[in-house]
């Protein structure tokens, strides 16, 4: 695992300036503490920090072929390089070292960017053909690597991180105005847009081609929710996930340092555990983060079960309201964009406990988004599958209501009333949004007039809409399976899992998003994954044998931190001198009496504490970037 960057002078006469390079790399070292290095020529440069995790002795980079007109920085893994070595080799090519890095360069030797659809992994890269004069980058099938560019005049500058990219004093730091109206929609950026103006993310399965002065963006891979002719039954159904699974973790667990399973003590996690300590050839350590706080389930007790039904060297943390609030500015840092993701602090703290004894994490993410774990795919399949039904009778919100009220129970109801007479994309802007979400609300009063004029909503969701339109002849659970694999998973989870266990110099590795699983998922119908009232439903079958009955019976619970709580009541006051500030208050987004209004009823009643930590984290973004209040912990 590693942080890559780098700068291509279009015209080919141009230099790149060495020491650029350098600047940018120092922003990134937390990326790569074991290693430094750079290749530059002519028009090209590449800059590269390395987290040493296979190949401790020879995995320098930039690293080139036998005729050195071939060069690559490489972020990630390729979990299939050794396959793909043995055929390479047979063909006749060189190798120098025994890293996956090289089998890229190989690979492309024979493919060009074809050589992609055979890498199997996660991956961000920069690859210079010298004899083409052609730079490619790519990134992985669903977006667990970062990679950024922005294209400045005649010069295209990459990197893992924003910061790497604004380090270059020729590209300003400035706000793309109409990108604040996505955030306070969806909480996140989907989509290929930042919030920095004219920096942008490759997108997942997408390749870029800097060639002959032009630049062409490529999509190589998308995930396909078409069906089979013909689907297993259930049981071999489970044969093949199991199967899969053993096989993915068992690929994931390649490394010459030692590896550690991130364990939340729910289903995906204690699987993964499970298969680590069977498949390994080591010993493995599980990490914890926890709270004993009223209202917020504690993690910690099914992971200490976890740990000791499979034999693991457990460790567990827990933090305090002020490690929360002291960590905010750093977690915008290394962020880079105000992500509304609370739980991505617990996850920064336990992956510094975890980075004193290994530098590789496995984690459970994606297992919910690719067998549909969470509890809205159920409800709103059940909403829309009852909306059809009703739909010859009468169609009226009442009748809807009035059945629904009958599964699901009237406290349960109120999210779901306006939902009743839109369709499906009308409302699913992915997992975590609805257009009915406070700051979208239409009566709500809460921006300025001129910043609501300037507001364009339909740009806004225009990525979703996008993503929607691809799955049009998809079922309704597929639907929402795309757009978050689309949008939240890349733009928010894995943004999260990526830029807080790096901030540790820990490598994460999330098995459950190898794109053989989650193809094999898509083709699974939907009463595979979600049958009644059971979310999930092949996985925990499949699963049952492996995991304590107390872990694979209890109730989804997400990563829970009491950020709600401590933010009524002991942060109260650090978060109103930050929200009611004058500078916050300057910047012509939202009315201080609107801010003070939602301070108010939230210590009042409760329930818009994500509001406020959008709010908080879009604050310090601007005092950082923009404003220059660096907290750079590499220097």
């Amino acid at each position: 695992m590693c942080g890559i960057c780098g700068k291509l002078n279009l015209e080919r006469d141009a230099r790149v300036d060495r020491t650029l390079i350098y600047r940018m790399l120092d922003t990134i070292r937390h990326r790569g503490p074991d290693d430094e290095g750079i290749y530059a020529s002519g028009q090209i440069a590449l800059g590269h920090r390395r987290l040493s995790i296979i190949d401790l002795n020879s995995g320098h980079q930039p690293l080139a072929n036998e005729d050195d007109n071939i060069w690559i920085v490489f972020n990630g893994e390729i979990y299939n390089y050794r396959e793909l070595r043995v055929d390479l080799l047979k063909r006749g090519h060189v190798f120098k070292t025994e890293t996956d890095t090289e089998v890229i360069i190989h690979l492309y030797e024979e493919l060009g960017p074809g050589c992609l659809s055979k890498l199997r992994g996660m991956f961000a890269f920069a690859l210079w053909d010298e004899r083409e004069k052609a730079l490619l980058l790519a990134r992985d099938r669903v977006g667990i690597k970062p990679l950024y560019y922005c294209r400045q005049g005649d010069c295209l500058v990459f990197a893992s991180e924003i910061k790497a990219i604004v380090a270059d004093s020729k590209i300003k730091s400035e706000v793309a105005p109409g990108m604040i109206e996505r955030f306070m929609t969806f909480s996140y950026m989907p989509g290929d847009e930042t919030l920095f103006k004219n920096i942008y993310k490759l997108a997942p399965g997408s390749y870029l081609l800097a060639k002959g002065g032009k630049i062409q963006i490529q999509q190589y891979w998308d995930l396909n929710f078409s069906k089979p002719s013909k689907c297993p039954d259930l049981r071999d159904a489970e044969i093949q996930f199991l199967d899969l699974l053993e096989e993915t973790v068992q690929q994931h667990m390649i490394s010459d340092v030692p590896v550690g399973v991130l364990l939340s003590g729910g289903v995906d996690s204690t699987a993964l555990l499970s298969l680590a300590v069977q498949k390994g050839d080591q010993d493995v350590s599980s990490y914890t983060v926890g709270f004993s706080h009223s209202g917020v389930t504690d993690e910690r007790p099914f992971a200490r079960l976890a740990a000791k039904a499979f034999g693991s060297r457990h460790y567990e943390i827990s933090i305090t309201p002020q490690e929360f609030a002291d960590f905010l500015p750093k977690y915008i840092w290394h962020m880079e964009e105000p992500v509304c993701e609370p739980p991505a602090i617990a996850l920064y703290y336990v992956s510094k406990l975890a980075s004193a004894h290994v530098k590789v994490l496995i984690s459970g993410e994606g297992g919910d988004e690719a067998f549909a774990g969470y509890q809205n795919y159920r409800n709103l399949l059940w909403l829309e599958r009852l909306k059809k039904v009703l739909e010859p009778w009468n169609g009226s919100v009442a009748v809807g209501l009035a059945a629904l009220n009958g599964l699901i129970g009237s406290k349960k109801l109120a999210k779901y009333t306006p939902l009743v007479d839109l369709p499906l994309e009308d409302y699913y802007y992915s997992r975590t949004s609805t257009p009915f979400r406070y700051f979208n609300n239409s009566t709500c009063d809460f921006y300025t007039d001129e910043f609501r004029h300037s507001c364009d909503q339909q740009n806004s969701i225009a990525a979703i809409r996008r993503y929607f339109s691809n799955a049009q002849n998809y079922n309704i659970l597929d639907k929402m399976l795309y757009v978050d694999t689309k949008s939240w998973l890349p733009d928010d989870l894995l943004l999260k899992a990526d830029k807080m266990t790096m901030a540790n110099s820990v490598e994460l590795r999330v098995p459950f998003l190898d794109h053989k699983v989650l193809e094999f998922a898509a083709s699974l119908p939907a009463n595979y994954k979600v049958r009644g009232w059971t979310t999930k439903y092949l996985a925990k079958r499949a699963l049952s044998s492996r995991i304590p009955k107390e872990i694979l019976s209890r109730p989804k619970t997400g990563f829970p931190v009491p950020y709600e709580s401590w933010m009524r009541n002991g942060l109260r006051s650090w978060v109103q001198d930050v929200l009611l500030d004058g500078r916050t208050t300057s910047r012509g987004y939202f009315k201080k009496t609107a801010i003070e209004g939602l301070l108010n009823e939230d210590a009042r009643v409760g329930g818009y504490s994500k509001e406020i930590f959008s709010l908080l984290a879009l604050e310090h973004w601007h005092r950082m970037f923009l404003e220059g209040e660096s907290l750079n912990p590499n220097q």
